[in-house]
Formats: structure tokens, sequence, C-alpha cells
């Protein structure tokens, strides 16, 4: 039977190495925690990235009055609210949470830069019916704080909070 070549190997760098530690050893030792957390860190980050950049979608809007709503029917929910489409109103289950949206770009010619730079924060309260313009339909006033109104449609990141 031989010996395995990892049995050779300890051997020989022993023999070698005459009870003190081999260079090649040490080197060895201290580079692979390093890989180790440069692809601990890639995973992280990308992880991160994918948690800011949210889910891609477009965005209406809606004017007042923002009542009766089908999660909270006539008690006011204030103006940073928003109808769910049904790509994730599920039921129902999506009344009362938060999502935080922002403006990536347009999505026709009449306004070919609408976005404001900024996000905002909106609360579902409402079930935008079957045939809905957008993944997400905002109160007038929210729509305003990322994008230029006259865009009427624009394309969107959006994740939960």
């Amino acid at each position: 039977m031989q010996p395995s070549c990892r049995t050779n190997l300890l051997d020989s760098l022993f023999l070698y190495s005459s009870f003190q530690i081999h260079p090649e050893l040490i080197t060895m030792t201290t580079t692979m925690p390093k890989v180790t957390s440069v692809v601990m860190a890639a995973v992280v980050g990308l992880a991160m990235v994918s948690l800011v950049a949210g889910i891609s979608g477009t965005a209406t809007f809606y004017t007042p009055p923002y009542t009766p709503s089908a999660c909270f029917g006539f008690q006011e929910q204030g103006t940073m609210i928003a109808a769910a489409s049904d790509v994730f109103w599920n039921g129902g289950a999506a009344c009362g949470k938060r999502y935080v949206v922002t403006c990536t770009g347009a999505t026709n010619q009449g306004v070919p830069r609408p976005c404001t730079g900024r996000s905002v924060t909106v609360k579902i309260v409402d079930h935008c019916p079957s045939g809905c313009q957008g993944t997400i339909d905002l109160s007038q006033e929210a729509f305003a704080i990322i994008a230029n109104p006259d865009a009427g449609k624009i394309k969107i990141d959006y994740r939960q909070v």
C-alpha cells in the first residue's frame, strides 16, 4: 500500500525543514485567509447592492381623493401612499407595507429625463385594479418627489422596508 501524497508532502517538509517552519507554509497559511476574506467581502457587497437596487418596475400616479381605499376604507393615511398592482398585491397582503421607490428613467419620449434623483417611501393603502398601467400607482404628491408629473409613467426600482 502506497502512502498518500499528503503524507509524503508533510514528511518531506518535515525532514527538509529540520524542525524549522518552512517559509512556504507561512505563505500558504497567511494567503488562504486573505483570499477567503476577499471572497466574503465580494459576496456581502453584491448582496448589499441587490438590496439597495431593489426590483425594477414602472410607476404611475393617481390624484385625490385618496379615500376610500381597499386597505383602510375611509381612514386617512396621508399623502405618501400608493396602490399596489397585481404584481405584489397578493390578495391584500401588501396593505400597510412600506416601499422605497426611486425613479430610474423615462418610459416615453415626452419627458426624456423625468427623474429628480430622489427617492420616496410610501405605504400601500390601495389596490391598483386590473389594467393598472404601472407596477405601483403612487399618490400625485409621492410621484412629484421622484419625477416630473408630466412624464405620467416612469421606470423605477422599488424595495420593501
